[in-house]
């Protein structure tokens, strides 16, 4: 088990609670929109193609060799097209500031995001580091230089 250590903004409202797990299987833990006092009883509104930062009111501390990977919420995507524009957005080990989420309304209508509701989900990573070589050339492989497609049709 990982251990990753929150603290609540000062504005922030901590009855909330921290990022949870909503089953013993889930990868991801639910994170909620912890909204400024001024926003919470009318929530956030995205128009559609809008996009906002949407505050969790915690910042974390990671063990060094992880990454918070920051995922879209399948129903709401499938319901409402919201998701996470810069999806996985990635919170480093090394990150003390806020962190928000970065929604965006893929939909046709408009979003209203809810002080206390569950935007997005939290997948702790581990994180592999490579050393970066300049070479003349590559090994080959069967897919060669072949991109977008090339593995087959459907």
């Amino acid at each position: 088990m990982i251990r990753a250590a929150l603290v609540f903004e000062d504005w922030a409202d901590p009855a909330l609670g921290l990022p949870d797990y909503a089953t013993d299987g889930a990868a991801g833990a639910d994170i909620r929109a912890n909204l400024p006092a001024a926003d919470r009883a009318a929530g956030v509104t995205l128009a559609p193609l809008q996009r906002a930062l949407i505050p969790t009111g915690w910042r974390v501390a990671l063990p060094e060799g992880y990454e918070m990977q920051i995922r879209p919420r399948s129903g709401r995507a499938l319901r409402d097209g919201l998701t996470v524009l810069n999806a996985p957005g990635t919170v480093d080990a090394d990150y003390r500031g806020a962190v928000g989420v970065l929604l965006v309304n893929l939909g046709a209508a408009p979003v209203t995001i809810a002080h206390g509701e569950r935007i997005a989900q939290a997948v702790i990573a581990p994180v592999a580091r490579a050393t970066f070589v300049q070479t003349d050339t590559l090994p080959p492989t069967a897919r060669g230089a072949g991109g977008f497609g090339s593995t087959g049709g459907r």
